[in-house]
């Protein structure tokens, strides 16, 4: 049989308990794991149960006999508990109100309050109170706190009792704690203060206190202390103070009376090395490297610190924590108008990232401006061009040789104007920038929409395109609309079989594809802690799925243990001393605030064809059904930028060896990418790469494949209805295997595993598995680890090379006979007229993303020549004169054929064209080449219902004109045999919209208003002929 089941923490003296109905006896535990969600629902009533000892005979009829166990089992929990074992009331407790089971909440709450609160259970049952929320028990809990803190301290710290972080935190709110100086004996021996980074005391009393108890300070890592008042001239208890905290950088005063006083000061905080800050943050910046890699680039965080008090003495408000990264890195934090959802912010990243498929125009674009160096730390990538076709070591060798070229001009252009280049094999960009340079507070961008993996590390790191990230290289502010701000309050906890990814895969079936445009989402509360730092970055990664701009959560402890785990120990003590800048504001403002309960979510299976369509795992099999998906899965993908961490693969394996223990394995084609050279290098020095391999795995190289389309398939044919899963963040039509009759789905890495040991949709591994000949059994998931010790040594000819310092020597060539590579001719300025009488060239109908405008996968290779890859321009989009993709009449000869060829003959003619699509046009990947392609074919308009955020600022920097209709209906209006003006340009102006006449075939003619978001520099790039074109100028 296959029936739901749920873990349990089960009690010795229930455990073996054996029921007897009709003669069958059924151990109790068994009958545990067997409950169906809708016994919960049903009122527990009646007396069924006659006790004999250990066996319990059953009466009555086959439903009440089964209400009658439930029900003898949870009042037996209830009377076999104690005061030391609370864990089990906080199961009972989480299955009655999972399940509105009102009766037994209400009843487990009475026995709660019941129970005689010590010192001794305050851990447990705070603990509870935290998790449920339950307001009442935590009032009660606050009240017994305040008369007995004496007590609880002694009782748990004089022996070393380690107890919740949920106990900590009610202790250090206590009112008599803070209200009491000699309270400090006490406090010192909490664990939460002996890890405390940062000490602020008020009085000269307090601060007196501490030195006492032979003048040892409680506080082991403290590393800066605020002092408010005078110092008095106590020197020598204040240097024994310097002597015995080593980690001591930072000691701020508020006043020095007098010179001499000063003067020994500053003589003791010389003896301990600590950087004095008096009166003002001016005094002596830290100087700590932004990676390992940049040693003469320093975390800026006292700059934007200074920033920040500009904006918010301004503002006058209190901000979130996006607000507080975007804002500290303005340009001009003194006069920047600043208006969420309205104002152009003028900005100054920290550094740039580049994946290799889009980083030949970004550095086709640099050699156009005639700079000599980058202006910021930049890097490049080599995870695009790898096509997963036999293994990880033998697509990459393939990948090399037919990619040389590229290779070869990537690099000397890295090493000729200072940019860091990881070679083929490397990783993927997203997972080593969140491995070696994302930190707490930085503002990154790079040239892939999901760049935003890095708000895992808490920092702002958005897609943009590749003349933005030109931009930035040249030293020029950066602009983007000041964003909105989505808040996501997450409570409870994450566990069982709930992860990351399901939070994430939840928030798109709320937001939609599109309902992120134009914000930023913010995660905060107290379900944050819960989720580890990669899993975070799982969350940020899929963000650029509802078009946000960019997603971030808080800096916290588990963002330190990453990076002290990836060797950034220093970063991270620096980001301690600076948690004014890394969390929000207490009563900051959201414009819109989604709230999920992590202790109630369930997995989450998203697809097929767009990530927002969301099926609950206890919904899969029927939703299926229900709409003829294909109930077969084909292949389970894991890993991709995504998910790819050490922690995804643990958990993955950890399934995979609990199926070959019961002599399964992978019923589907099962692939693994890992993220980087260093997960890899990991998880075959730890065994997981072996275990997948024994479950029937394929370890493929570390770089995007599948999930981009660089994926030789071979194993169904081209149109035959399908279904995958994997780990991936997008699903679009054809996007991974170029068959458009795939059904892809998306899902958590230990979700596709279990999946696709079954190699079925309508499998849920949250029941008890009964597979014919094998043994009943259930799934269980370890923990969440991070990586395991020290990270291995990691190959040499795949890390990263040059960065920094420019060598005079390199050159660099690009053969003109070339079919990969072709240098970059001007787009022609704006001729100051109308456009008009400008031809349909496609009515785009539905969905249309930037892998409808510009496809990936074989595509892929012609990144780097503008003309070769324009060959595969709209050939996704439908058109909705025909409902077909790839055909469309040429109006000039009445001809039906591509797209990409009927644009040639029109650009041929001097025949200017137009593009008109619907609604978000341009979601997707941040790649630029469905900007510059329709560009470089003759387009001078894209008139949709609205754009996708990255799409839309590559349109403007090709000098494109994007305008959207001002009444969505108008769309009907427009014909594929129009011919469209658009009028009065002269006077284009920011706010104001633009007039647009359609001639119609039959002689009649339709006049709309089209709006547009272009400012005063954009409507310059407009008439330069692009932004690059503009950046020329400037320079005359």
């Amino acid at each position: 049989m296959n029936c739901p089941q749920m873990d349990y923490f089960m009690n010795e003296s229930v455990s073996d308990v054996v029921f007897v109905i009709d003669g069958h006896r059924i151990p109790a535990i068994r009958i545990l794991l067997a409950l169906n969600s809708y016994v919960f629902r049903v009122m527990l009533f009646g007396d069924f149960v006659e006790s004999k000892e250990k066996e319990i005979l059953i009466t009555g009829t086959t439903v009440d006999a089964f209400k009658a166990m439930i029900f003898y089992l949870y009042t037996k929990k209830l009377e076999f508990l104690d005061n030391e074992d609370m864990e089990l009331i906080a199961e009972v407790y989480r299955l009655a109100d999972r399940y509105q089971l009102e009766a037994l909440t209400k009843a487990v709450e009475e026995y709660l309050k019941e129970i005689q609160v010590t010192a001794e259970n305050l851990p447990q049952i705070s603990r509870i109170a935290f998790m449920f929320e339950m307001k009442e028990l935590r009032s009660d809990l606050m009240i017994f706190i305040e008369n007995n803190v004496h007590e609880i301290l002694g009782l748990h710290y004089n022996k070393s009792n380690d107890i919740p972080e949920e106990t900590e935190e009610m202790i250090t709110e206590s009112n008599s704690l803070k209200k009491t100086s000699r309270n400090w004996h006490f406090f010192r021996k909490l664990k939460l203060c002996s890890n405390l980074l940062s000490l602020n005391m008020s009085s000269y009393h307090e601060m007196s206190t501490i030195f006492d108890n032979n003048n040892q300070i409680f506080v082991n890592n403290l590393k800066c202390f605020e002092f408010r008042c005078d110092l008095r001239a106590d020197m020598k208890r204040f240097e024994i103070f310097v002597e015995n905290n080593t980690s001591l950088e930072t000691f701020r005063l508020k006043s020095i009376s007098n010179a001499d006083q000063k003067s020994k000061f500053l003589n003791a905080t010389t003896f301990g090395q600590i950087r004095l800050i008096h009166n003002t943050s001016k005094c002596c910046a830290k100087q700590v490297p932004i990676s390992r890699f940049d040693k003469d680039s320093y975390i800026p965080y006292e700059k934007l610190q200074n920033n920040l008090k500009v904006v918010k003495k301004r503002l006058n408000r209190p901000l979130t924590l996006s607000e507080k990264i975007l804002y500290s890195h303005l340009d001009d934090p003194n006069n920047q108008d600043i208006i969420r959802g309205q104002s152009y912010l003028r900005l100054r990243p920290d550094r740039v990232g580049m994946q290799d498929a889009l980083a030949q125009m970004v550095m086709f674009q640099f050699i156009a401006s005639g700079l000599s160096n980058i202006a910021v730390p930049a890097t490049i990538h080599c995870d695009h061009l790898i096509e997963a076709q036999i293994d990880g070591v033998k697509d990459l060798a393939r990948a090399i040789d037919i990619n040389k070229e590229v290779y070869s001009f990537l690099s000397t252009a890295a090493a000729k104007y200072g940019v860091g280049f990881w070679k083929p094999g490397s990783g993927i960009i997203h997972q080593i920038i969140l491995e070696n340079y994302a930190f707490p507070g930085v503002l990154l961008v790079g040239t892939d929409s999901h760049t935003v993996n890095g708000g895992g590390l808490g920092g702002l790191c958005i897609g943009v395109g590749g003349a933005d990230a030109v931009d930035v290289l040249a030293d020029i502010p950066w602009e983007l609309k000041c964003p909105n701000v989505i808040g996501v309050h997450l409570t409870g906890r994450l566990s069982g079989w709930t992860s990351p990814k399901d939070v994430i895969l939840k928030v798109t079936d709320i937001l939609t594809v599109k309902g992120g445009t134009g914000a930023i989402v913010e995660y905060f509360g107290p379900g944050v802690d819960s989720i580890s730092c990669t899993g975070m970055g799982t969350i940020c990664n899929m963000g650029a799925e509802v078009g946000a701009t960019t997603s971030v959560f808080p800096y916290n402890s588990r963002m330190r243990d990453y990076l002290k785990a990836t060797n950034r120990k220093e970063i991270a003590d620096y980001a301690d001393q600076t948690p004014e800048l890394l969390s929000a504001d207490s009563g900051a403002k959201y414009d819109h605030v989604i709230e999920i309960n992590l202790s109630e979510l369930e997995p989450h299976v998203n697809g097929p064809f767009t990530p927002d369509l969301s099926h609950p795992i206890s919904k899969l099999a029927q939703n299926a059904k229900s709409n003829d998906y294909p109930i077969d899965l084909k292949v389970g993908l894991i890993g991709s930028c995504t998910n790819s961490s050490y922690e995804d693969m643990s958990r993955s394996v950890s399934i995979a060896k609990q199926a070959m223990k019961h002599g399964l394995k992978s019923k589907s084609i099962f692939t693994v990418t890992p993220g980087s050279e260093q997960i890899r290098a990991t998880i075959e020095r730890d065994g997981q790469a072996e275990q997948f391999r024994q479950f029937g795995a394929v370890v493929l190289a570390n770089a995007c494949g599948p999930c981009i389309g660089q994926w030789d398939r071979q194993d169904v044919k081209k149109g035959v209805k399908n279904s995958i899963i994997s780990s991936f963040n997008r699903n679009f039509t054809a996007r991974n295997d170029t068959n458009p009759a795939t059904h892809h789905f998306l899902a958590s890495p230990e979700l596709v595993t279990a999946l696709s040991i079954a190699g079925r949709l309508d499998f849920n591994p949250l029941w008890l598995l009964d597979w014919p000949r094998l043994p009943f059994f259930k799934f269980d998931l370890l923990g969440r680890p991070l990586l395991n010790g020290s990270a291995p040594k990691l190959n040499p000819l795949l890390c990263m090379v040059g960065g920094g310092s420019v060598p005079s020597h390199v050159t660099i060539t690009v053969s003109p006979t070339s079919d990969r590579l072709q240098l970059l001719t001007p787009f022609n300025k704006w001729d100051g007229k109308d456009l008009t009488d400008m031809v349909v060239l496609i009515k785009v109908k539905g969905k249309c993303t930037t892998d409808h405008i510009s496809y990936a996968g074989p595509w892929l290779k012609y990144r780097g020549h503008l003309d070769n890859i324009s060959n595969n321009m709209f050939i996704g989009a439908i058109n909705a004169e025909n409902n077909e993709a790839n055909k469309v009449k040429n109006q000039l000869t009445d001809a039906w054929s591509p797209v990409p060829e009927t644009a040639r003959h029109y650009k041929a003619n001097g025949v200017n064209w137009v593009a008109v699509g619907e609604d978000n046009y341009g979601e997707g990947s941040s790649r630029e080449h469905a900007a510059l392609e329709p560009r470089h074919l003759g387009g001078r308009a894209i008139i949709v219902k609205s754009f996708a955020r990255i799409h839309e600022t590559n349109l403007k920097k090709q000098g494109v004109l994007p305008f959207t209709f001002s009444d969505p209906k108008d769309y009907d209006k427009i014909q594929p045999t129009d011919r469209i003006s658009l009028l009065e340009l002269k006077s284009l102006s920011p706010g104001k919209s633009v007039k647009c006449e359609l001639k119609h075939k039959d002689g009649s003619k339709d006049v709309i208003e089209l709006k547009h978001t272009l400012n005063d520099l954009q409507i310059q790039w407009f008439k330069a002929g692009s932004a690059l074109n503009r950046m020329a100028e400037l320079k005359k």
